[in-house]
């Protein structure tokens, strides 16, 4: 059978030459009350194997997922997915690091997706057999979207919960049971508190960017998660980063795992064009602009700080003539999601956004990324300008950094082992000779230099952190 008699059936296109004839067991005249209570297993029509050879395949992908695989533009696995498709369709726990953007979340869907396939039967109620926890909504939302995509004609449903969507409307979704459940952990905990899911069936546990679930408070959560799952379980860990707490929580999550890592952690993809653009804090918002004006047609996002400085400067931009949506922690989830559409779609060419959006949004039109203030978090800004030159395309990223940023910038250089080319803007003389020895602004060097101010621990988070 053809790839093409497969795809002729998917959910919502044309039937095909055979649409409306008996070709269900048996297919009698007159029958057509059974084809009527046939009809909803429809969607399922891929039951039988295709018989497909590509790349995914040989690695053990079922062919009823591969055979997605090609219309959604994935021809050839990555190098992420290349080392550990094989490991995860063995059963074995994993733990994956590489850069935003080349493909984690085929490298840990399609397998699972073909370990959910084999056994054949539905999820009982209030269960979920794979659990996937993400720490943002945007994250959870495109790990949702890439999932269907992978699933398409198969039984294998996937349900999304996060903070900001109704509560009730999740109890009762849960109720059925799902095969996949992308969750982020704060609003995974409501439900448990609920009673509205039971982990106790859960095979699969993947943890995606769980650097940054720990940066935000979610460890506790992440215990209180981990204890309710059965000890014979999957368990894969991937992220862009490697701190050192979250080498810890691999140790005590992941049992004898494979370790991939394609790129050195903290290190940002080689098609990105990268820049410092040196400029005083007060003339930032001007030369942003002038810097956008140069690609009106092309999609771009610019990182701030906060969520009111973030709001402030997208409502500057707009007056200024530009297409422009935010998103940050004080929008609601609906605001949140359609500012993404709206953005996706090409309605709006500006993206203002705090950290909230600095991993998960897998664009490829996005062409720039402005950092218009630089990160606390030195692993953040390899997140931000990973939003760009995905999907093989290239990108470019400018840093905006202000005298009072020298520090910052010199803490991102060294988490990446590399300078930054200077594109504009005068290096301040002192800022020059600190960048060279590797201190931090507006601080003596020295026996009598004051302490630097030790990061927050996660436990230390506000409560609030962990209802994202």
């Amino acid at each position: 059978m053809t790839n093409e008699s497969f795809r002729t059936n998917r959910p919502g296109n044309p039937r095909g030459p055979r649409a409306g004839k008996p070709h269900f067991r048996g297919g009698k005249p007159g029958a057509s009350h059974r084809r009527h209570q046939s009809e909803p297993e429809e969607k399922f029509i891929r039951r039988a194997i295709p018989e497909i050879d590509t790349p995914f395949t040989r690695m053990g992908i079922d062919p009823r997922v591969a055979i997605n695989l090609s219309g959604l533009g994935i021809e050839n696995p990555s190098p992420i997915q290349e080392k550990s498709i094989p490991a995860i369709v063995e059963g074995r726990d994993l733990l994956g690091l590489a850069q935003t953007g080349t493909g984690k979340t085929a490298a840990f869907g399609l397998p699972m997706l073909t370990r959910l396939l084999n056994i054949g039967r539905k999820p009982e109620p209030r269960t979920c057999r794979a659990l996937i926890l993400a720490p943002t909504r945007e994250l959870a939302t495109q790990i949702a979207e890439n999932i269907d995509n992978y699933a398409i004609g198969t039984p294998i449903r996937q349900y999304r919960v996060v903070g900001g969507a109704s509560i009730n409307v999740q109890v009762q979704r849960l109720e059925r049971g799902v095969d996949v459940l992308i969750a982020t952990p704060g609003r995974l905990i409501d439900l448990i508190d609920r009673g509205a899911i039971d982990l106790s069936q859960t095979r699969y546990l993947v943890l995606d960017e769980a650097d940054q679930m720990l940066d935000i408070g979610f460890i506790h959560a992440l215990r209180r998660i981990a204890k309710m799952l059965p000890r014979e379980r999957q368990t894969l860990l991937f992220s862009a980063t490697m701190p050192k707490l979250m080498e810890e929580l691999a140790d005590s999550y992941l049992t004898d795992p494979v370790r991939v890592a394609v790129n050195p952690p903290g290190q940002a993809a080689e098609k990105i064009e990268q820049g410092v653009h040196f400029v005083n804090q007060g003339d930032k918002a001007t030369l942003l602009a002038e810097y956008l004006s140069k690609h009106r047609d092309e999609l771009a996002i610019v990182f701030g700080r906060t969520k009111h400085g973030s709001e402030k400067l997208s409502k500057l931009l707009e007056k200024w003539g530009f297409k422009v949506a935010a998103i940050h922690g004080n929008k609601s989830q609906g605001q949140r999601e359609r500012a993404l559409a709206s953005f996706r779609a090409g309605d709006t060419k500006v993206l203002v956004a705090t950290d909230v959006a600095a991993r998960g949004l897998d664009i490829p039109e996005v062409a720039h990324v402005y950092n218009y203030d630089l990160p606390n978090v030195p692993e953040n800004y390899v997140h931000r300008i990973g939003r760009t030159a995905r999907a093989g395309r290239d990108g470019r990223a400018i840093a905006f950094c202000s005298p009072a940023e020298i520090g910052e910038l010199r803490a991102i250089e060294r988490a990446m082992k590399a300078k930054i080319a200077i594109v504009g803007g005068e290096e301040p003389f002192e800022a020059a000779k600190i960048r060279e020895r590797g201190g931090p602004a507006g601080r003596p060097q020295g026996a009598g230099a004051a302490r630097k101010r030790p990061a927050r621990r996660p436990s230390r988070a506000p409560k609030a952190a962990q209802r994202a």
